[in-house]
């Protein structure tokens, strides 16, 4: 079995391609989750998709063969060229994919490193192809251990502390704009998660909030839970308030743009938008005053988070090296352990057959069977103490895979992975 995570991120697309590989609903990631999983040599697959990435985590048998199976089915949903996209995307193996994982729950891949959404996204990611069949031992293994690692991260590192988001360096980039928050209204669309750290950044700095969705029940209750200068309007007013006001954060989960170039007008005032879903809101609009800030615009705000944070997250990397190294270490403590039982099984059988075939042939008596049965299972575990406890001792070693494999062989022991339990649950990160 090997792990492997085919990887399109901030560092290796842009966001014209982010788009068109994004997943736009459940129905769409459910079925590339089943087209991944129905060839014979992916056994597990979960689909992380956020405005900064869009990966496929898979346990496989046949990497290469894999990787080519993943890519071709984005390329069918995207539109885009095989060879294209095997150009461009990242495909992290074994340790390079766990290490991968683990730096991707405790922030450190993120556009803005520290940024806290990342993990609840990837547990979200993790809980929906549980749900649907898709992800069963071997990656809950590793996303499990990941949130453990993030945790690590986050507790010894600080990396997490303080208001870092896709949202916090959206509004950190309106304060460099406007230098009198308090008297600018800020238009919000949308009554999700990004709409709801942009809403609390937004009041934090000082800024009036206009909340507007098209399900304004949702943003009510929104608007009640956070509190503050928060004023809801209908959906019906975001023409009107897209050409009266001069700021604007849009974060929806429309698979389409909902702000469209026929409905901005000329405005004496400049305008500036700040545009942080995955597709984009708002499309190609040249308009004189009108700037408009897609994720990877925040560039230069991210830059100067990362000098903030580099020797934060150098310990942090050293701590996911760290981990990495101790979650196969584990990993292989778990294989040791069916082999060890295997190898009980093996002589319990023996020592029943051979019994029984003594009894049989008059050699012993069957009243004798109960005390030398005992007898014999006493020296099988007298015998096979110090096998045991090499093995288990072998199993931190980084050859561990080879002598476990050799021993299997020598003793024809066969061990199902997908037969041991599958009941986990979602750690807390």
């Amino acid at each position: 079995m090997h792990y492997l995570i085919i990887s399109f991120t901030h560092k290796n697309t842009d966001i014209s391609t982010r788009e068109k590989l994004a997943f736009g609903s459940e129905l769409e990631k459910e079925s590339f989750l089943k087209k991944s999983v129905d060839c014979m040599y992916i056994n597990e697959a979960v689909v992380l998709s956020t405005c900064n990435r869009v990966e496929v985590i898979v346990s496989t048998k046949d990497a290469t063969r894999a990787k080519d199976t993943i890519l071709k089915n984005f390329s069918s949903k995207s539109g885009l060229k095989f060879d294209e996209l095997m150009s461009i995307a990242d495909a992290y193996e074994d340790e390079n994919a766990i290490f991968h994982l683990f730096s991707v729950a405790s922030s450190i891949d993120s556009l803005v490193v520290g940024e806290t959404q990342i993990a609840g996204q990837l547990k979200d990611a993790y809980k929906f192809a549980q749900s649907k069949g898709y992800c069963s031992l071997k990656l809950s293994r590793a996303i499990n251990y990941s949130f453990k690692c993030a945790g690590v991260v986050r507790n010894e590192t600080t990396l997490g502390t303080g208001s870092v988001s896709v949202s916090s360096t959206a509004v950190a980039k309106a304060k460099q704009i406007f230098t009198n928050p308090s008297e600018i209204e800020a238009v919000v669309v949308g009554a999700g998660e990004m709409s709801e750290l942009c809403v609390k950044h937004l009041l934090k700095s000082g800024f009036k909030v206009i909340l507007i969705s098209r399900d304004i029940k949702k943003s009510t209750i929104l608007a009640s839970n956070i509190g503050g200068d928060i004023e809801v309007q209908p959906y019906s007013e975001l023409e009107t308030l897209l050409n009266t006001k001069q700021l604007l954060f849009t974060a929806t989960s429309a698979p389409y743009p909902i702000i469209k170039k026929e409905m901005v007008y000329h405005c004496d005032e400049p305008r500036y938008w700040f545009d942080i879903a995955i597709p984009r809101d708002i499309e190609q609009i040249d308009i004189v005053g009108v700037s408009i800030f897609s994720v990877d615009d925040l560039k230069g705000i991210v830059d100067e988070n990362m000098a903030f944070r580099a020797q934060k997250a150098k310990k942090a990397y050293k701590i996911v090296q760290e981990m990495t190294k101790t979650y196969f270490q584990w990993l292989n403590t778990l294989g040791v352990e069916p082999i060890i039982k295997g190898l009980f099984t093996k002589g319990d059988i023996i020592i029943d057959d051979k019994i029984n075939d003594a009894i049989k042939k008059g050699y012993i008596e069957s009243s004798q069977k109960e005390n030398i049965d005992k007898l014999c299972h006493s020296i099988l575990a007298k015998y096979l103490f110090e096998t045991s406890k090499n093995l288990r001792i072998l199993a931190t070693k980084e050859e561990s895979d080879t002598i476990f494999e050799s021993v299997q062989n020598i003793f024809n022991i066969k061990i199902d992975e997908d037969t041991q339990d599958t009941n986990y649950k979602c750690n807390n990160s």
